[in-house]
């Protein structure tokens, strides 16, 4: 008999209660206790917003970049908000690889226990980024690795490294050799083909794909008639990116059985389950989480409230389940 007003399901020959749904997803090998992750750059190393965001209620936090040198980063001012989104030229500054070995890492294995944490590597050359890997790998606090490839290759004129398959091929295979660490690899949704991307990425050998970097965008202060950020140009992020990466998570899917973080302008809950239904298997939190640093909270509140209501017994049971129109 089962309890008045609440649906039981079968699952595994086991009875459960949907008014309990199990938020857990497994990525990489990874287990993460919800979708939910924080974006690279909006954490910092996580100390910073300790004080105001419960991380361990999270799913995972990516770190703001680590590069070999020091990067003091683009000329201030490096955010503006437009209305409709915000743009950013934060210059990927960081303390560089081993301060963040010495000092950030071991913060992070000391006060976050049940949030998984990535590492977001960049570099200016290919062998930078074998050098970060290779530097970090032995440090305890984090599980994985997410290579930012949508940085400009500076020997090769400033091309993307994700744009020249060959660069993308030596460096994630070299990223490859020197850790046995999941390695997730950050893809530009202005990638002519994306899907292609990440099956270049997987064959080299990553073990995840994270969709989308921020669209390159131009804001200018029409008093000034100067743009709005001190580098000028900047990465547009906010809810305008949704529809972008929700397409670009949908097309790896198709391409690659690799998983998913997919990030881009989720604000609520309703878009975070566009991600996992079109093929995300965790989540990023980005601008929104700028903005509110509880939102995240928030949006894992609300995919337990949403599971409840469709009687899903695990999230995990949705991820790739988008019915495309016949």
């Amino acid at each position: 008999m089962g309890t008045p007003g609440v649906r039981r399901l079968i699952r595994n020959g086991k009875v459960t209660d949907p008014s309990s749904p199990s938020l857990a997803t497994t990525a990489a090998g990874i287990t993460f206790q919800n979708p939910i992750v924080l974006a690279a750059g909006t954490a910092a190393y996580g100390r910073e917003i300790a004080n105001v965001v419960a991380l361990d209620r999270l799913g995972g936090l990516v770190t703001k970049a680590v590069s070999v040198e020091v990067r003091p980063g683009a000329p201030a001012p490096r955010v503006a908000d437009f209305g409709d989104g915000m743009i950013n030229a934060v210059g990927l500054a960081n303390p560089g690889m081993d301060v963040v070995k010495r000092d950030e890492l071991p913060w992070l294995a000391a006060n976050v226990q049940r949030a998984r944490v990535m590492v977001n590597v960049v570099g200016r050359i290919l062998e930078d980024f074998a050098q970060v890997v290779e530097t970090l790998d032995d440090a305890p606090g984090f599980q994985a690795f997410e290579l930012n490839v949508s940085c400009p290759n500076t020997r090769a004129g400033g091309l993307e490294f994700g744009a020249d398959r060959d660069a993308l091929t030596a460096l994630v295979s070299r990223a490859r050799a020197r850790t046995k660490r999941p390695l997730f690899v950050k893809l530009s949704p202005t990638l002519a083909n994306i899907g292609d991307t990440a099956k270049c990425a997987a064959d080299a050998g990553a073990d995840g794909i994270s969709v989308v970097n921020t669209i390159p965008g131009l804001v200018i202060d029409p008093d000034t008639r100067r743009p709005a950020l001190g580098f000028g140009t900047g990465g547009v992020s906010g809810p305008g990116l949704r529809p972008v990466g929700v397409l670009a998570t949908y097309r790896v899917r198709q391409a690659v059985s690799l998983p998913i973080l997919g990030l881009g302008g989720v604000t609520t809950a309703d878009d975070a389950l566009q991600y996992l239904l079109a093929g995300a298997s965790i989540v990023g939190i980005g601008t929104a989480a700028l903005a509110d640093p509880r939102q995240p909270e928030r949006i894992v509140d609300g995919l337990r409230r949403w599971c409840s209501t469709h009687g899903v017994a695990r999230i995990s049971e949705i991820i790739g389940t988008l019915e495309w129109p016949s």
